[in-house]
């Protein structure tokens, strides 16, 4: 990527994806647009993969394993008592050009897998309106899994700003976010049925490998707590759990054969989330043709965003006969999402 698109691309990432989530990384994307040195560095990020996300998280990731100090005492999360953000750029700059060739091998090797837990928040009610319509279990086929997280919805506590609470509501991993707009969605007061669960993905992550959960913990951007309480929480669940299985692979074409081996009595639901952005667009194609073949055969369900737009949809196909609704509009970290069907 040209320097002049990178500039656009950390310009971008500061004003309409930070806000809300990290002024750290707002004001470090302001001020590496402006740093050519930098820009050098974050250009060889691989194609496909979100830029800023990765540089970011190569750093982060070098952090946690005790690399500069006089960085990390600007991290909020790393730093008791993280020193002014103000000063921090000169530091930043010269950590990542110090540390260049650990950077780029960082780059080349990772890919951003955010297990982002509360992503679940508005999986759940879609879930529970998919159980609603078809009165069958649940068979999850998760792509892009990273490291299984989501695929354990229905396992994690939900409250959407009143006193009741949904889900498994003994659970350890306590969701919450705020539904706005006028209309609410239909939400069981216990999970649905859930009879497999599948995730797919290039590479997985094992909560179980520390190498690979310190790297889905440098993708948490600095100053966001409750994420790391809920990756840590919803982590120690997964490693309970003995029902998850995993393949890797590329899950556009691994689909067909996987659901081959689903019950017949379980509707297929297969979702993603923020991960479409990331899968090229003949894949994009070759999966659709694979859920019209499939639900020829078999009741199947397919949610998602990022394929079209940013929004949440449910695209459903039963008895043959295909049906689209778009669920949610949702926050990228769904601290807050809008009800629509």
């Amino acid at each position: 990527m040209d320097s002049k698109r990178l500039v656009n691309v950390f310009r971008h990432f500061a004003e309409r994806e930070c806000p809300g989530s990290s002024v750290f990384y707002e004001y470090l994307a302001r001020q590496i647009a402006d740093d050519e040195e930098v820009l050098q560095v974050a250009a060889l990020v691989p194609s496909g993969q979100p830029v800023p996300n990765m540089l970011f998280g190569a750093v982060q990731y070098l952090l946690l394993q005790g690399e500069g100090p006089e960085l990390r005492a600007y991290y909020p999360g790393l730093a008791e008592h993280p020193k002014e953000m103000a000063s921090c750029y000169p530091h930043f700059r010269a950590f990542v050009l110090e540390h260049e060739a650990a950077i780029i091998g960082i780059l080349k090797r990772k890919r951003v897998q955010t297990n982002e837990v509360r992503r679940c928040a508005y999986l759940y009610p879609v879930f529970c309106s998919i159980y609603d319509k078809v009165r069958k279990p649940l068979a999850l086929v998760e792509l892009g899994t990273s490291a299984g997280l989501q695929l354990l919805w229905d396992q994690y506590s939900y409250s959407y700003g009143d006193t009741a609470s949904y889900g498994l509501t003994e659970s350890k991993v306590r969701i919450t976010s705020e539904i706005r707009g006028d209309r609410k969605p239909f939400l069981l007061a216990s999970s649905p049925p859930v009879v497999y669960r599948m995730g797919i993905d290039l590479h997985v992550n094992d909560v179980r490998n520390p190498e690979h959960f310190l790297w889905l913990r440098a993708l948490i951007w600095p100053g966001n707590h409750d994420r790391v309480s809920m990756l840590e929480l919803a982590a120690e669940a997964l490693k309970q759990q003995s029902d998850v299985r995993f393949r890797e692979g590329d899950g556009t074409v691994l689909l067909p054969d996987i659901v081959k081996e689903i019950p017949k009595e379980a509707v297929i639901c297969v979702f993603h989330t923020h991960v479409a952005n990331q899968i090229p667009e003949a894949s994009r194609q070759k999966l659709l043709r694979h859920l019209s073949e499939i639900g020829s055969k078999r009741d199947i369900v397919h949610v998602y965003n990022n394929m079209q737009d940013e929004d949440l949809h449910a695209d459903y196909i039963l008895g043959g006969v295909p049906s689209k609704f778009t669920a949610a509009r949702t926050d990228g970290h769904a601290r807050w999402f809008e009800w629509l069907l």
